[in-house]
């Protein structure tokens, strides 16, 4: 069988990172753990691109640009290179594609209760991969489309404001956001 070389304009591919036991059926699942059989088996920090990968969708070959959507939720907090992590999610983005995140807020009681965690965010943490990713040497970037708290039961009972809500220990629980593949510009962007 001939390896199908994907165009994501036409195609559309979505890659649900770090899948685990949520599978979804209309994405490519990939995770670094061959015990819940994902369509890929891939450590996202040692990417090959031109490697030939056989799926439920048939043979491909993984290469930039090939996914419309990367979803990561309640991934970025396992990887232990995260900026190699970032790097070959944008590569795997077409331009204008969308990284959709959910990571465990700093100051959240769930960010450093499970022992696989390495690392934490606040809204700053995403500063480097947007507007000072010429710091990282990156000729393009991601753009920050969205940027949302979810907030513990104890968060919502607080009744204040979102800027004093992030400085709570406990009220956050964690970020969603959405990070858009864009040309690495001048123009200042979080």
């Amino acid at each position: 069988m001939k390896p199908i070389v994907l165009s994501m304009q036409e195609t559309g591919l979505k890659l649900n990172l770090g899948s685990g036991k949520d599978f979804k059926e209309d994405y490519l699942n990939a995770d670094i753990q061959s015990r819940v059989e994902p369509d890929w088996l891939v450590d996202i920090c040692d990417l090959k691109m031109g490697q030939e990968i056989v799926t439920r969708f048939g043979k491909m070959i993984i290469q930039p640009g090939m996914f419309t959507e990367i979803l990561a939720l309640d991934v970025l907090e396992h990887v232990p290179d995260l900026v190699k992590c970032m790097r070959n999610c944008l590569d795997l983005l077409a331009p204008g594609g969308e990284m959709k995140i959910i990571v465990p807020y700093d100051l959240g009681i769930g960010a450093w209760s499970d022992p696989t965690h390495v690392r934490a965010f606040n809204e700053r943490s995403w500063v480097y991969y947007c507007a000072w990713s010429w710091y990282l040497g990156w000729e393009d970037r991601f753009h920050m489309e969205h940027l949302e708290y979810r907030l513990s039961e104890y968060g919502s009972s607080l009744k204040l404001p979102e800027d004093e809500l992030v400085r709570m220990p406990r009220a956050v629980d964690s970020m969603f956001l959405i990070l858009k593949k864009a040309p690495n510009g001048n123009e200042s962007s979080t």
